[in-house]
């Protein structure tokens, strides 16, 4: 991999490329530690010395903005909402049949589908936007903090409104920021400020378990969870990579006279269809109810209830609904995005057939079937990595904020290999030397 860097960089268009990428990237940090107006910046940093290691439900989407969350910077809301709105069409083109002829048009449909993921991750920015200002007006984003409610020292409506517009700018110019990577730049842009937004919080993640362990001055522990983590990259880099590939045999057809087909090729089904979503699906659905009970005055039952079993990440009752949820939407997340239907009528469109299977109907079974009996190991795994802090939190006394926790690491990885693997396609096409020197 290294020697693919160095490759890349000694090739002209492609350093120029990295180079940009890298500009971006600085830019992209830099916002993140820029404060909006109308917060006070030394009670913030305070709560945050505080509430170091115990970052209650705000920790996913703290995580995603590189910790610019907590710090109520312009790049506070950071990638988020722009997941959520993608997420959110993708989940529409399956529902809406105009999503979904828009989606069959190509390119044309596909920059048109884009256009409404900008809007949509608009009026995400300015919903969560204005949540976060009014949480950090109440004081309840650091809960354990003896100054939150100083935080937002001005009431007033045109603060608001002002801190509000500023959050919506940003996400807009860290939206804009990551196409900018996609088109001129290395990768898939808004995947490598996601990476480095997850990427920027593991020094201090991992420093903090050093300065909390015990054993030989906190080194034995920083050890022990340095060697999980390469375990665990380890893991999910072999399953990221597994697939089961499904032999497809084109006939041969003649039109006029030439003759066209007789190749054989594959369909290439991942243990793991589904990525990271099921787990982002997971985290925000368990996130709900202890969000409500945290809002909600009084000390009814069910806040007892629910401040009890479903905020502790050690909990029994936690782990076993994160861990069917994440089951069930690795399943659902499958079903959606994945047609065996639609994939059996173009194979048989163009003269193609699994060998051993009729085309048409038997071969769409033949491909739910499959699909159904690899969905189940992936959906475990991503149960079980996604488990890693809970384990941390019980062995090493480690926040929920695991370094090497599962979202971290599949999007870490997934990233890296995505752009690894376009930096060696593009450096195989311009030093191909082809068969004649």
């Amino acid at each position: 991999m290294l020697t693919a860097f160095a490759r890349a960089f000694r090739t002209p268009d492609l350093r120029k490329k990295l180079l940009f990428t890298l500009g971006i990237i600085v830019v992209y940090r830099v916002g993140t530690h820029i404060p909006i107006p109308g917060v006070n910046y030394k009670a913030v940093q305070q709560c945050v010395t505080e509430a170091s290691g115990n970052q209650g439900l705000f920790g996913l989407v703290n995580m995603f903005s590189g910790g610019a969350l907590l710090q109520i910077t312009v790049f506070a809301l950071g990638i988020m909402p722009y997941i959520t709105a993608s997420i959110i069409l993708q989940l529409l083109t399956v529902v809406i049949p105009r999503l979904e002829a828009l989606k069959k048009e190509g390119q044309t449909g596909t920059a048109k589908i884009t256009q409404y993921t900008r809007y949509l991750t608009v009026a995400l920015a300015i919903l969560q936007g204005t949540g976060l200002v009014a949480t950090a007006r109440s004081g309840a984003l650091f809960s354990g903090c003896t100054v939150a409610g100083s935080i937002v020292p001005d009431r007033a409506i045109f603060t608001t409104i002002t801190m509000v517009i500023c959050m919506t700018a940003g996400t807009a110019v860290v939206m804009w920021l990551g196409e900018l990577v996609t088109d001129r730049g290395i990768g898939n842009g808004m995947s490598i400020l996601m990476f480095i937004s997850i990427a920027a919080t593991f020094p201090s993640a991992l420093w903090a378990i050093k300065k909390q362990g015990t054993l030989a001055g906190g080194w034995i522990e920083f050890g022990t969870v340095i060697l999980v983590g390469l375990v665990m990259v380890g893991l999910v880099v072999f399953v990221e990579q597994a697939q089961r590939r499904i032999p497809v045999q084109y006939a041969k057809r003649m039109i006029g006279r030439r003759s066209y087909g007789g190749t054989s090729t594959y369909i290439p089904l991942k243990v793991n269809q589904a990525g990271v979503i099921p787990v982002i699906f997971a985290s925000s659905l368990l996130y709900i109810p202890a969000l409500i009970a945290q809002f909600s005055g009084g000390n009814s039952g069910w806040k007892a209830w629910v401040q009890q079993n479903l905020t502790k990440g050690d909990h029994p009752i936690y782990i076993t609904a994160y861990f069917l949820l994440i089951v069930f939407f690795a399943f659902f997340y499958v079903a959606i995005s994945f047609n065996p239907e639609e994939v059996a009528d173009n194979m048989k469109k163009y003269g193609g057939f699994i060998p051993g299977i009729r085309a048409g109907r038997p071969t769409a079974e033949y491909l739910s079937y499959v699909l159904n009996r690899i969905t189940w190991p992936g959906s475990l795994y991503l149960g079980l990595i996604a488990l890693v802090p809970t384990m941390a939190l019980v062995g090493f006394g480690a926040s929920q904020n695991f370094p090497f926790g599962g979202t971290s690491i599949l999007i870490i990885v997934g990233v890296g290999l995505e752009t690894v693997k376009q930096i060696e396609s593009q450096l195989q096409q311009r030093n191909y030397e082809g068969f004649l020197r």
